[in-house]
């Protein structure tokens, strides 16, 4: 490995790895490799911009801890969470779709019987939301285990506003299960466009790219039962802005809805959920 050059680093990169014994990380390492080689020479990369980008990774790391992951929303703004989701959730017609995970889910949330407030405080008009869990045949799927967060009308997530001891208080947020109909019913708030976090090297990005932050107003929905795929999708405010420019590429036609208001001044939302089952092994 004497002598190296930019012609033949590529070739020697590859060649160091060649006794890797896992065939999937060789063939990810290679192809990384690759494209990355074949980057720097389409760009001709300077060693100050190189320097520039460890400084951005270096940043996104430092800023990053367990209530926040700024690696997401970089993932998230240059399209590749999208593209990862949409390339390994092929689904039949008929199913509803998937979209991006986003960095706010929290495991463990509080349970809730159908019926309940989950707003639990969180500052917002009041919404009514109900709808359905199926399979693609159309059967009801009960005791589908269903967990749903959002931001309040601020566009804050619970986890981003922590109380006086540094933790967090469930609010928006929570786990229910669908009933022997596959039927699912909850009150809470109505959703609000929001900036993602844009305070980091991720928001000082978008300035340099001229993009704003912003995400349109959704609910996000996680669903799980055996013998159907597990589903993460949003559910979008018709009407609402950002659907056109949303900062992480995740509107769906297909998940935009209306969220009517209703006498009273509340708001409801009704949608059914199709879930793609798993193929017998």
């Amino acid at each position: 490995m004497r002598n190296i050059n930019e012609d033949s680093i590529t070739q020697a990169v590859i060649g160091a790895m060649a006794g890797c014994k896992n065939p999937r990380l060789l063939s990810v390492m290679t192809s990384l490799v690759q494209h990355l080689h074949a980057f720097a020479r389409e760009v001709a990369l300077t060693e100050d911009e190189w320097f520039e980008g460890i400084k951005f990774l270096t940043a996104a790391g430092n800023i990053s801890d367990d209530k926040r992951q700024e690696f997401i929303p970089l993932s998230d703004v240059l399209g590749l969470s999208t593209l990862v989701t949409a390339q390994n959730n092929l689904k039949p017609e008929g199913c509803t779709e998937s979209t991006v995970f986003g960095p706010f889910f929290v495991d463990g949330a509080p349970k809730f019987d159908n019926g309940d407030d989950i707003a639990n405080g969180a500052k917002g008009t009041p919404c009514f939301v109900r709808g359905t869990v199926k399979s693609l045949d159309g059967r009801p799927i009960a005791g589908a285990v269903i967990d749903v967060w959002q931001s309040d009308e601020e566009g804050f997530y619970d986890v981003q506003s922590p109380i006086a001891s540094g933790e967090h208080e469930h609010r928006a947020r929570g786990q229910l299960r669908s009933d022997a109909e596959g039927g699912f019913n909850f009150r809470s708030i109505l959703a609000h466009h929001y900036p993602i976090p844009h305070d980091g090297p991720v928001g000082a990005m978008l300035d340099a790219l001229d993009r704003h932050p912003w995400r349109p107003a959704h609910l996000h929905f996680m669903i799980e039962a055996p013998g159907h795929e597990r589903l993460i999708t949003h559910i979008f405010r018709e009407g609402g802005e950002y659907l056109d420019s949303d900062a992480v590429f995740g509107v769906r036609g297909s998940l935009i809805v209306d969220w009517p208001r209703q006498e009273g001044g509340f708001h409801t939302l009704d949608h059914d959920f199709v879930l793609n089952p798993v193929a017998a092994p």
